[in-house]
């Protein structure tokens, strides 16, 4: 009998350990709404995390598209906030990128995305 509750009582204190060190997701978003804000042309709700990650609906957060790719070499940080520095680095983008001859802040003010992610 002892020898039961001290597997459960170590059982229970590993679940706890387990639970504590988890890391939590990291949704960014900050960046879908301000992406939205200043595109407001594109259909971006169909996409969502899509726009830069790959998967369905951005679903892999491993996998980048360049636009993503460009987007987080501009931001330097991970999860950064702040609409005006989000604001910055999604503009400063604009002139990058070339999709059928147009940079990509072309496409945006066409209403259109970037490329999705490709292996």
């Amino acid at each position: 009998m002892k020898r039961l509750f001290g597997c459960g009582l170590l059982l229970a204190l590993m679940m706890v350990v387990s639970a504590a060190m988890s890391k939590p997701a990291e949704a960014r978003m900050q960046y879908f709404q301000q992406f939205k804000k200043q595109y407001d042309k594109v259909d971006a709700e169909a996409t969502k995390c899509g726009i830069c990650h790959g998967g369905d609906k951005g679903a892999n957060k491993k996998q980048l598209s360049d636009y993503g790719k460009l987007l987080g070499e501009e931001l330097g940080a991970k999860n950064v906030k702040g609409d005006d520095k989000l604001e910055k680095a999604l503009k400063a983008i604009e002139d990058k990128g070339d999709v059928e001859g147009k940079k990509y802040g072309d496409l945006l003010k066409d209403g259109k995305l970037p490329p999705a992610f490709e292996e």
